[in-house]
């Protein structure tokens, strides 16, 4: 897993500009701790941090092809190609000849032989750019379901581009400003395709590819969710799911160091460990546990009981060498955990404590491994959230996740403590709307539909291209601040194009959520397991945190000079901050509403964000 930038000028000679993309680069030491270059020529600058997986001593970046002491592509490469091996044997019978034995170089030379379609040939997590001297061009690509992360901000006479925003804004050129509609983004907390919420860049879309030339940038998309009829059978459904997420483990174990799974006790990552398991020799599995949380856990609106014995049983059943990470409530509310989180995201975000979590349980992984397996996107595929059972959430005409917020509170979730003149102005639940609208009407109806199903495929489809995103942006984000490459089996291609056209009928068959996939690894897990309903992602239940949160949010909204105070509802964050007592942290409401305060106020202060709202 890398780190990538660089700087296109197509009037502007960028053979003495190597500083500037050093510093674009040294923004993403964390995603590359192993190595750093920059290349240069008169219209392009290239830079690349490295860690370290397949090919350890070659395949260094970036990566040049040359012919008669003339270079014909540079590249500079993020992510893993699954089927690179099979790509060389395909690009050695058509005459190239390779130098490295890793997947860089067959980036490549795919694109040397295929051009500007060479993303459709590759499998896997990437984002990258190939620069063409002969061509005076730039290719932008992006994996399929956009695991990697590539953005880019158009300049007077071309282009910035870099793994992360923070990249493109330490170039002197680009202002870190946000206007309304950003502000709504955020807020709505909705992954709109393209859309980086800061104002002037822009993400490029998952599946998608941007040529830069003289002309401008063009956009263009290799991949999309394809919507078809299903045809198999229950049986042959499950046998087929089966099939290719055991086929997609196994290709996510290939490295050359370290590996491990991560291991709630939840069926998705229980199944991954399980296949990991079979695939090779015995696994090492992590999970996150907080002090205490199993003796005084409360059962809430999310959670039943606690994850730890679940994996534990899991783990032994499986045959994994099992390694609980037990967090403190100190840890959790370490300012310093807090910053590297939020900075590490770039954003404020509505559930900074689960972020904290992850980032402390994947700085403990790091210790050990340097490739860990997960289960995100199950539940997205197989309709696991409650979101895709709730007639109350569905069909509302917005997203499920807007609507669940707008039952806490009328502008939203964690919009509670913010200005209300000023959230009336931004709109987020009309601009979601808008946003939903665009969304749905990407979906075709399959002939044959019935309204149920085409509306459960509405609801799918939007989980996986405005929700999901979130989440892998997080998981990517939070892992490589600490160097640690995370893969995702269930976002393979394969799997998701199956699964997403499975009818919600047969998604369901048992009257419980995620019934396809429980089949499938039902001879593989305790039957503890795959009975459990779905628990998301744990939180501390500790009044202790809720006294950190109460402290911290008193010091900022009694600074009448702090960067977030206008943006805050002064009335009643006083009522709130009058109050003797900790935050409430068994639910979602006042919690996330200060935590969105506290989020907004580090991020306006660190990055120097100008909002223009």
């Amino acid at each position: 897993m890398c780190g990538i930038a660089g700087w296109i000028d197509f009037r502007r000679d960028l053979r003495e500009e190597g500083s500037t993309v050093r510093a674009m680069v040294a923004t993403l030491a964390n995603r590359g701790p192993d190595d750093e270059a920059v290349w240069t020529d008169r219209r392009a600058a290239l830079g690349h941090r490295r860690l370290s997986v397949i090919d350890l001593a070659d395949s260094t970046q970036p990566m040049t092809a040359e012919e008669d002491s003339r270079t014909l592509a540079v590249v500079v490469h993020n992510g893993e190609i699954y089927n690179f091996r099979e790509l060389r044997r395909q690009l050695e019978g058509l005459g190239h000849r390779f130098r490295t034995a890793g997947d860089t170089e067959v980036v490549l030379r795919a694109y040397l032989e295929w051009g500007e379609r060479c993303a459709e040939h590759l499998e896997g997590m990437f984002a990258f750019a190939v620069w063409d001297p002969g061509r005076d061009m730039l290719l932008l690509a992006r994996d399929r379901l956009g695991i990697k992360p590539l953005y880019y901000a158009r300049t007077a006479h071309g282009v910035l581009f870099g793994s992360e925003p923070k990249a493109l804004f330490a170039h002197p050129s680009l202002e870190c400003a946000v206007d309304a509609e950003g502000f709504a983004e955020l807020l709505a907390y909705i992954a709109t395709p393209g859309h980086a919420v800061y104002r002037g860049v822009r993400e490029l879309p998952a599946g998608h590819t941007a040529v830069v030339g003289r002309g401008g940038v063009t956009e263009s998309a290799y991949w999309t969710l394809p919507a078809r009829p299903h045809v198999d059978d229950a049986a042959t459904t499950v046998d087929v799911v089966r099939g290719l997420l055991a086929e997609s483990v196994e290709a996510h174990l290939v490295s050359d160091v370290p590996l491990c799974t991560l291991l709630s006790g939840g069926v998705d990552s229980s199944a991954i460990a399980a296949l990991a398991a079979r695939a090779g020799s015995r696994p090492r599995t992590f999970a996150v546990d907080f002090e205490g949380h199993t003796e005084r856990f409360q059962k809430d609106f999310w959670h039943e009981d606690p994850d730890a014995p679940y994996a534990a049983e899991v783990a032994r059943h499986v045959g994994t060498d099992h390694e609980p990470v037990v967090l403190r409530t100190a840890d959790l509310a370490d300012p310093v955990v807090d910053a590297a989180a939020l900075r590490s995201q770039d954003l404020p975000r509505p559930i900074p404590d689960m972020d904290r979590s992850l980032y402390l349980l994947l700085r403990a992984v790091r210790q050990r491994s340097t490739v860990a397996l997960m289960g995100e996107a199950a539940d997205e595929l197989f309709g696991g959230y409650r979101s895709f059972q709730d007639p109350s959430l569905v069909d509302t005409g917005n997203f499920p996740w807007v609507t669940m917020g707008l039952k806490v509170a009328p502008h939203g979730m964690s919009t509670g403590l913010l200005d209300p003149g000023l959230l009336r102005k931004i709109d987020v639940p009309g601009y979601a709307a808008q946003r939903y609208a665009e969304a749905v009407a990407e979906v075709p109806r399959v002939e044959g539909e019935s309204d149920l199903e085409h509306r459960m495929r509405r609801v799918s489809h939007v989980h996986l291209t405005r929700w999901m995103p979130l989440l892998l942006t997080r998981d990517d984000r939070l892992s490589m601040a600490v160097g640690l490459e995370l893969r995702v089996p269930y976002c393979d291609h394969r799997l998701v194009e199956y699964v997403y056209n499975i009818p919600w009928e047969m998604k369901t068959a048992d009257g419980r959520e995620k019934s396809v996939l429980r089949s499938a690894v039902a001879d593989l897990l305790p039957a503890s397991v795959t009975e459990r309903r779905k628990s998301p992602f744990p939180i501390t239940q500790d009044p202790g945190y809720g006294q950190v949160l109460k402290e911290r949010f008193d010091a900022v909204v009694n600074d009448p000079a702090g960067p977030v105070a206008p943006l805050l509802d002064r009335e009643a964050c006083a009522r709130l901050s009058a109050q003797d007592r900790p935050i409430e942290v068994s639910g979602w409401g006042e919690r996330r509403d200060v935590e969105m305060v506290l989020q907004l106020d580090t991020w306006l202060r660190n990055y120097r964000v100008r909002l223009d709202l």
